[in-house]
């Protein structure tokens, strides 16, 4: 067999090695989704997912399917003494799985591991001025690493779910990074679902990025948090956590951007209970 046909024969084996594996794995997927719920769990979800109760029953079969695989894929590890327990992994599951519904779920596929501190934690930064290093420190309620892990305070987590009105909410803030994350740039722009997307995507964000800086600089009265001022990333993130927690105010002041959201998110939390 000459050097071509056995570059040919291992180009098609391990085509086909990907496709076996990529089967493999929607068909483990599917019996994770149709599993029953375990009854804890869902006790779980009621008392510490306020916005799980909002949902339509259809959209919380779809979610408790979700929440499974996800639980079965992602290691979760606790830091600076934090226990590990089903409420933790349960609570944060349902929360990111919520940014998938109605759409071909990806699972975070950058992700593999939730690290949770108790409180508040510290994170040290290294910034490079020509010759000059900068150590600092710097607390964090949360934070989204490209191709590392999310990292969440369960304090921060608990605050921000109980109350579901406040947009404050760390776990849709740190996933909505994820997904911007997954093209590789973290730049305010998941993957949408068509080319045609990204036109009205960059107008309508660019210009409501814009206002919200403008708006902070004045000091003036927002729906979306000030944070959002930040950069791109920031700011889909932050419109991520409105968009969910306080759509109706979202949909009468800013339509344009609540339409781009419904649209990429396939969901329309307005008219949620």
């Amino acid at each position: 067999m000459t050097i071509a046909k056995i570059g040919i024969v291992v180009i098609g084996l391990t085509i086909a090695f990907f496709v076996l594996k990529r089967a493999t794995r929607r068909a483990r997927r599917r019996r994770l989704m149709a599993r029953p719920f375990p009854d804890a769990w869902k006790e779980i979800v009621e008392r510490n997912v306020p916005l799980y109760r909002r949902l339509p029953e259809e959209l919380k079969q779809q979610l408790r399917g979700l929440v499974q695989v996800f639980l079965a894929e992602k290691h979760f590890e606790g830091c600076g003494g934090q226990e590990m327990t089903d409420e933790i992994k349960v609570t944060i599951a349902t929360q990111a799985c919520i940014l998938l519904l109605n759409r071909k779920p990806t699972f975070f596929p950058r992700l593999r591991s939730i690290l949770v501190y108790p409180h508040t934690y510290v994170a040290r930064n290294t910034s490079f001025d020509g010759h000059i290093v900068s150590d600092e420190e710097s607390s964090r309620l949360g934070e989204s690493w490209q191709n590392g892990p999310v990292v969440l305070a369960w304090d921060s987590v608990r605050g921000g779910t109980s109350n579901v009105q406040d947009a404050q909410n760390v776990v849709l803030h740190e996933f909505a990074h994820q997904l911007d994350q997954e093209d590789g740039t973290a730049d305010g722009a998941p993957i949408l679902a068509h080319r045609s997307r990204y036109v009205a995507w960059a107008r309508v964000l660019g210009a409501e990025y814009e206002a919200l800086q403008d708006s902070k600089k004045r000091h003036r009265r927002s729906v979306l948090d000030k944070y959002g001022a930040t950069n791109p990333a920031e700011f889909f993130a932050v419109a991520t956590e409105t968009f969910f927690e306080k759509p109706g105010q979202m949909q009468k002041r800013h339509p344009e951007l609540y339409n781009e959201l419904r649209e990429h998110y396939q969901l329309d939390p307005a008219r949620w209970r």
